[in-house]
């Protein structure tokens, strides 16, 4: 005797004879297609979409990599010709008149300049300063009020849409200062690094700062004012990554949905089919 494959059918069906159907299920099932299609298309979306996670681990990165460093500055009241940029750090770095890739344009008709560099630093604790220290001859007054357009490390991280701020000094307003004040940034770098579907790598470095101005006195009076920017690093590493969900997560999303749907709605409509047979029921019974 031949054996049946159908006998493996877990799937019965039933007469469609055999079958009743009603309003209250044309309804469910007009509902149950509606929520489907909403979770499906809700589903489908959040699948295209991208979500950018992130992650901390210790850095390992030696000390002799160096970090960029891009410095736009306004001194509305200080001549350019004695403005210059000094670097030191912990590595017995010290560099005063720092020219390297260095601008500056006369503004408020040749009063003030705005100061422009790109230069490295170490990847140890240090400062830079802009001042008048390597001016050949020094002004009579020193006004270090200042206009901070850009303070920034690492590579350009402005083109990726990460939850993070890294040039939080941008438009710092000291124009209304002492002009015989010094000014003091204390910087912490969180060295960032963002890696997204498309191959695009970055490594930048976010950071946070505390600000102090002061009159600096010495024997001979007033010291010198200037702008410092002091910065240390953390050896925490943030890195955000840009994924998108896996594919069988979407199946499996989907799988559930329409077969949770179908079995919350088929319970509904067997419930309301049942309690509906037993109000008919007990009717019958009362009239008789």
């Amino acid at each position: 005797m031949a054996f049946d494959v159908r006998r493996l059918d877990v799937y019965r069906k039933i007469p469609q004879d055999l079958t009743q159907p009603t309003v209250t299920g044309a309804f469910i099932s007009i509902c149950c297609l509606l929520i489907i299609s909403y979770l499906f298309i809700a589903e489908l979306v959040a699948f295209i979409s991208t979500e950018v996670s992130s992650e901390l681990f210790v850095d390992n990165i030696g000390e002799n990599n160096k970090i960029s460093v891009r410095l736009n500055i306004s001194l509305p009241r200080l001549s350019c010709s004695v403005i210059g940029l000094d670097i030191q750090d912990d590595n017995g770095r010290h560099e005063v008149g720092f020219i390297e890739n260095t601008e500056k344009f006369e503004i408020e008709s040749g009063i003030g300049c705005r100061f422009e560099s790109r230069f490295q630093i170490n990847r140890v604790a240090g400062n830079f300063h802009v001042s008048t220290h390597s001016a050949h001859k020094q002004p009579e007054s020193i006004d270090m009020t200042h206009l901070i357009h850009e303070i920034s490390f690492g590579d350009e991280m402005q083109y990726f849409d990460i939850n993070a701020n890294f040039n939080p000094l941008k438009s710092m307003d000291k124009t209304k200062a002492e002009a015989i004040e010094s000014h003091e940034y204390h910087i912490k770098i969180v060295p960032t690094i963002y890696d997204d579907l498309s191959g695009n790598y970055a490594n930048g470095f976010q950071y946070t700062y505390a600000y102090k101005s002061h009159i600096a006195f010495t024997h001979h009076g007033i010291g010198m004012p200037a702008i410092w920017f002091r910065y240390d690093l953390t050896p925490i590493t943030v890195k955000y990554t840009r994924k998108r969900k896996p594919l069988y997560s979407f199946l499996t999303m989907i799988c559930a949905i329409i077969g949770g749907t179908f079995s919350v709605a088929g319970i509904i409509d067997s419930i309301i089919f049942t309690a509906s047979n037993v109000f008919r029921k007990f009717e019958l019974g009362k009239l008789s």
